[in-house]
């Protein structure tokens, strides 16, 4: 199998179930900025961190493939197809144990700081406002995701702020309050 079709050259790609859409539809739009927060995630990685964080970002990766499949497919069939396609609410209970769980490690927060820290700590925070605004175009779809996914979207960025202080607080960087 070549890695190229062609099948894009006019500006078209297509979507599960074969309809094709403008390149700068807001559906690929949306999956296009969970990729970028995968991908960012993907360099975090690069860093180094303490394999509980490793892990949770890998299978944070795999569950963000899972979300970018089912924003490729309009008619809901692929979650029904493709197990690891699925997300459920035990995927943001499971977002929702280990930010309380990393919480526990950091002093109590009592000031808005600013992203910096360490470079994975400063990346992590990247990838919080990616996350963020990946989380905006998923939210202006029409036909509106599954409900589900929204709630992903929502606890992972906030388990990125999260995963951002315990990365800075481990490796000894000092939080910036505003």
């Amino acid at each position: 199998m070549k890695i190229y079709t062609r099948g894009g050259d006019t500006g078209k790609t297509s979507l599960f179930g074969g309809t094709r859409v403008s390149k700068a539809d807001a559906r690929v739009e949306a999956y296009g900025e969970v990729d970028e927060l995968n991908a960012w995630l993907g360099s975090v990685r690069a860093h180094g961190l303490d394999p509980d964080i490793g892990d949770s970002l890998v299978r944070i990766q795999r569950d963000l493939f899972a979300l970018g499949s089912q924003l490729a497919d309009p008619t809901g069939q692929v979650a029904q197809r493709l197990a690891k396609a699925a997300l459920g609410d035990v995927d943001v209970t499971r977002l929702e144990e280990l930010i309380d769980r990393l919480d526990a490690e950091l002093p109590r927060l009592t000031h808005f700081i600013l992203a910096g820290g360490s470079p994975p700590g400063a990346a992590l925070h990247v990838a919080r406002t990616i996350c963020r605004r990946a989380e905006r175009h998923v939210v202006a779809l029409r036909p509106a995701p599954a409900p589900v996914l929204l709630r992903y979207m929502n606890r992972l960025s906030d388990l990125l702020f999260v995963l951002a202080r315990v990365v800075n607080h481990r490796a000894g960087a000092s939080e910036t309050e505003w």
